[in-house]
């Protein structure tokens, strides 16, 4: 069985007679949506799918693009794809940050202590220290 076919315990998870009466589409829409890789729920033992609440608000975001946009299934894969990546790319930014970020911290730390007490800023350049 993979991965994604094992349902997370801790999450609350939906039937998917339960997400189209909530979204007011056909149960087929989803199974649609489901072939097409749009979303991907898991699935019960009993092979019954079971939405998550990431999948839920992934089907929010698809309805929003079909519904209010016009947008067509294909572009609506292209869409969610460039979302995923952007995210990506944010998390990766924030950890390049932190890590300047300690960076700096530690170089600051390791100033001479004569350069703390001075009343101009003392900065290293090229070598040599400047006033």
């Amino acid at each position: 069985m993979a991965k994604r076919d094992i349902p997370k315990r801790n999450k609350a998870s939906f039937m998917i007679s339960a997400v189209a009466e909530q979204f007011q589409v056909h149960p087929q829409t989803l199974r649609l949506y489901e072939r097409e890789g749009l979303l991907k729920p898991s699935r019960s033992e009993g092979n019954t799918r079971l939405y998550t609440e990431d999948d839920v608000e992934r089907l929010e975001v698809i309805l929003k693009l079909t519904r209010d946009l016009g947008v067509n299934l294909a572009g609506v894969e292209i869409i969610l794809n460039m979302r995923e990546k952007m995210s990506e790319m944010q998390r990766q930014m924030e950890s390049f940050v932190s890590g300047l970020n300690r960076e700096f911290a530690l170089h600051a730390r390791d100033t001479e202590p004569e350069s703390k007490n001075a009343l101009v800023p003392v900065i290293q350049v090229g070598g040599r220290r400047r006033a």
